[in-house]
């Protein structure tokens, strides 16, 4: 099998990544980065998301697996202090990688010129407009109007990506077996004038979202962190992708107990 693995600068990701690499050569495993069955990330959440979008034009062919260098992600089952327990794994069933899958968004923008973005996002999409001032947006859901946002924009996020800037600014914690995503407004403006549901929106995987920009307007759409500027913007839509990312899965650990390692740390304690 062919695998490829990336990993960040610092010296723990580095040493991890050399003893990885080692291991599954002597295994008789083959090192590819163009054409890899098997792609793991060593690192933390942002190595990931940076490997995930270097191989996002090849979702039907890679399934991708994170080894964290410090504590577990929310992508991630292994430490780097389990190596040769992960060796073992990808070894005994690379002729069937056992996987799971997690929804992606899926965002285009069209421009007083035509279309002119189209991208994909395995967390979070971020719209806001480039200016210091306010956003001002139409904004429609399964094709019909829903409310005028006025504010300094919307977050949209998967169910995997709710527990990373969507969280942060009230969104809801949605389990990645759930095919949906959401919408959560930030810093929305609420007065006699403006109104907005001032909640987080939970939208089913088979509806999109509308944005019509009251005027032309330069924005910045932020993907996973990775930010485009584009001018003249007149729509923006958002929606499930019709495809998803394969994670490798060679043990299970349950998605609640990855929220409370992560955000409660109380190791069982009642």
């Amino acid at each position: 099998m062919k695998f490829w693995v990336n990993n960040n600068n610092k010296e723990q990701s580095v040493a991890a990544s050399d003893k990885l690499r080692q291991a599954l050569v002597d295994s008789g495993m083959e090192q590819s980065r163009r054409n890899p069955a098997l792609v793991i990330s060593v690192g933390g959440d942002g190595t990931l998301l940076s490997t995930f979008h270097a191989y996002a034009a090849h979702l039907d062919t890679v399934k991708f697996l994170a080894l964290h260098t410090g504590h577990l992600g929310f992508y991630s089952d292994w430490t780097d202090q389990e190596i040769d327990e992960l060796v073992d794994c990808i070894v005994k069933c690379q002729e069937n990688i056992p996987s799971t899958s997690y929804p992606l968004l899926d965002i285009k923008v069209d421009r007083e010129e035509g279309e002119s973005f189209h991208g994909i996002a395995i967390n979070e999409t971020v719209v806001r407009r480039l200016s210091a001032l306010t956003m001002k947006t139409r904004v429609n859901l399964d094709g019909e109007f829903f409310e005028n946002f006025r504010g300094d924009g919307l977050c949209f996020s998967t169910p995997t990506g709710s527990t990373a800037y969507s969280k942060a600014i009230g969104g809801a914690l949605i389990h990645p077996k759930i095919s949906v995503y959401q919408m959560v407004e930030i810093a929305s403006i609420n007065n006699r004038v403006y109104r907005t549901i001032s909640s987080p929106i939970i939208i089913p995987h088979n509806q999109q979202v509308d944005l019509y920009p009251h005027r032309a307007d330069d924005y910045v759409i932020t993907c996973d962190g990775i930010s485009t500027k584009l001018k003249n913007v007149k729509k923006i839509s958002i929606k499930l992708n019709s495809q998803r990312a394969q994670f490798a899965q060679y043990r299970h650990r349950h998605f609640w107990t990855r929220v409370e390692t992560a955000f409660l740390g109380q190791d069982g304690e009642q």
